[in-house]
């Protein structure tokens, strides 16, 4: 949530406030400032931690319209990339699910 959709759904922030107060010179416990050596031992996420498993992939894709037009006014306020995820996902587990029912069928039709 940014401070946009906040000031759009008239939260009691002072934003006024907020801005003019002056920011931190020093870190704190909560983020104390790298050191060289602190630096020197980064690693990526995946490497800390492989199992995570983000499973999304940024890309670009064309898509007609018509179609994004589509999905954004059926998505409401869900975000219409999700959206098209999830009817994606669902069309891969349908062709999943028609393809066993044809392996079922040819075994059956095997036996016979």
């Amino acid at each position: 949530m940014n401070k946009t959709n906040l000031k759009s759904n008239r939260s009691k922030i002072d934003w006024t406030r907020v801005d003019a107060a002056p920011l931190a010179d020093s870190p704190d416990e909560d983020s104390p400032e790298l050191t060289a050596a602190d630096f020197l031992q980064l690693r990526p996420l995946s490497q800390v931690l492989p199992t995570l498993g983000l499973g999304k992939q940024r890309i670009t894709i064309m898509l007609d319209e018509a179609v994004v037009q589509a999905y954004k006014a059926k998505a409401g306020g869900r975000g219409y990339q999700t959206l098209i995820n999830e009817t994606l996902r669902r069309a891969l587990e349908a062709d999943s699910l028609k393809e066993a029912l044809r392996e079922v069928i040819r075994e059956e039709l095997r036996s016979v």
